[in-house]
């Protein structure tokens, strides 16, 4: 059995994600595209059962759908061989492990500013993670909550100051994915978002969820095509009803608009597999 890793934005396209070739002695890592189809392909040509992981905070929706079709093309060829397991985790996790990292820097300090880091993406992954650092400053945890889109030292040193002149006397800085560390800066480095273990655990988890829907004729590869639906302009509810056109959804809640009509809109539900144990308390 074969695991691949597909990292994006979030690990660095991948970079972030090779000491993680621990969890087990055949496990890869890609990036989607041309490399994960011809990886796949010499895999399952060998006669491979792989098990194909999106490393995602959740984040990066598209980096899920892009791979899911690489493996659509792949499956029929290769049938009960592939799987496309559900992704690493949801944006409500990244929300519980940052407010753990808040907390941590607030045992020392209670006057800390946060500052959650992530490198440059697109527009709406990162208004993603605007909105995930509001929710973490919303619990309460420090009195400053901050995002910085940075992948260099100056960057990252820009944001700290920034910080520094809105009174902020510490300044602890985390980052939002798999990174193990971050450019050097005058900011606290709280270092990785999860612990080594922790990733593993989750990996090892996935892993073994998508053997079994595997085993029961699931491949996991609809699920993963859907991933990036209502992302971006292009899926906002608002334009399919300008167009006059509408969807369903499984695991709808009613939504009321203002002129009065009511559709449907569907949620996620995460898992508790990566949420810290604490992750509820206030």
């Amino acid at each position: 059995m074969r695991v691949v890793l597909v990292g994006g934005h979030e690990s660095s396209d991948g970079g972030d994600l090779v000491r993680f070739d621990d969890v087990d002695e055949r496990v890869s890592i890609a990036t989607p595209g041309r490399g994960l189809h011809n990886s796949l392909s010499a895999f399952l040509d060998e006669g491979e059962t792989v098990v194909v992981l999106p490393m995602t905070f959740g984040r990066n929706p598209t980096m899920v759908a892009d791979t899911a079709k690489t493996l659509r093309w792949l499956a029929p060829r290769h049938p009960a061989q592939l799987a496309l397991t559900a992704p690493f985790g949801q944006p409500d996790h990244l929300v519980a492990w940052l407010r753990t990292a808040a907390n941590r820097a607030r045992a020392t300090d209670a006057d800390t500013a946060l500052l959650i880091v992530a490198p440059p993406s697109n527009a709406f992954d990162e208004a993603e993670l605007h909105r995930i650092a509001y929710l973490v400053a919303a619990h309460g945890a420090l009195p400053e909550v901050a995002v910085a889109i940075a992948d260099d030292v100056d960057a990252v040193s820009a944001a700290v100051q920034r910080l520094r002149r809105l009174g902020a006397s510490r300044v602890a800085a985390v980052p939002a994915g798999f990174a193990e560390s971050l450019p050097v800066s005058d900011a606290e480095d709280l270092g990785p978002l999860m612990s080594h273990s922790a990733v593993r655990r989750v990996i090892q988890t996935r892993v073994r969820d998508a053997l079994a829907a595997l085993a029961a004729g699931s491949d996991g590869i609809d699920q993963g095509l859907a991933a990036d639906h209502d992302h971006g302009y292009a899926h906002s509810h608002a334009f399919e009803e300008s167009q006059g056109h509408g969807h369903s959804h499984p695991h709808a809640h009613p939504h009321t608009h203002a002129d009065g009509t009511t559709h449907t809109h569907s949620h996620a539900d995460g898992d508790e597999t990566l949420a810290p144990a604490h992750a509820h308390q206030h």
